[in-house]
């Protein structure tokens, strides 16, 4: 029998990163736990603000590569052109996710430099430098009681990384979880029991949206 309970939405990411996607579905009582930390690592930056064209799969990787004079970026979605062309770079945007955007970085003309964390879900044939990484957090008090309570939980999985770290704190919950995950990667790499699982259709925010209001739909039905 559907659960009738009012779910809740745990969002994993950054901060700013949880309160954009929060704001694509509103009226969704929502907790923020991030579950990693970004950090900035040592790197040749010279090298960056140098470099005639850059790849960015994140926006936390833009300001490393200094200011954009117009350099072409290619960019893995929207968010991350919006972040290059406030920068000053000179944009070619991707359709969501690092593989679809592979055949822009084959048909670019000069050399590319992929700016990047530590941890990616995909290498790009590219050269890259890791300019900062994901240091893994705890999941905070708020979150953890909502994951002990009764109460359906709406887990977003944004990658595989992230969806490994959150299982290893998740061992004992008792919530219901709904997972949407953006890739069959991200569902598996979350190696705990949910209630409903869905892949998103896409690999990006919009279709991690649309599969949890197929979620909620279903549950309403």
């Amino acid at each position: 029998m559907p659960s009738r309970a009012q779910p809740t939405l745990l969002l994993t990411r950054p901060v700013d990163d949880s309160r954009r996607f929060s704001a694509l579905l509103p009226g969704l009582p929502t907790v923020i736990s991030p579950i990693i930390r970004i950090v900035d690592v040592p790197h040749d930056g010279a090298m960056l603000a140098d470099a005639p064209a850059l790849v960015f799969t994140s926006g936390h990787a833009i300001a490393s590569a200094g200011p954009g004079r117009g350099r072409p970026a290619y960019c893995v979605g929207p968010r991350t052109a919006e972040l290059a062309r406030g920068a000053g770079f000179k944009v070619i945007q991707g359709p969501g996710d690092a593989e679809r955007l592979l055949p822009l970085l084959e048909s670019a003309t000069m050399p590319l430099i992929h700016p990047r964390g530590r941890h990616v879900a995909r290498q790009l044939p590219v050269r890259d430098v890791v300019v900062y990484d994901q240091r893994p957090l705890a999941l905070n008090e708020q979150a953890m009681g909502l994951l002990q309570s009764d109460a359906p939980v709406i887990l977003p999985l944004f990658s595989p990384r992230s969806a490994a770290l959150l299982a290893q704190q998740l061992g004992d919950s008792r919530a219901l979880l709904w997972v949407a995950a953006i890739s069959r990667a991200a569902s598996d790499a979350f190696a705990v029991t949910a209630r409903k699982r869905v892949i998103a259709p896409t690999p990006d925010a919009p279709g991690l949206v649309r599969a949890i209001r197929a979620i909620l739909a279903e549950q309403q039905s």
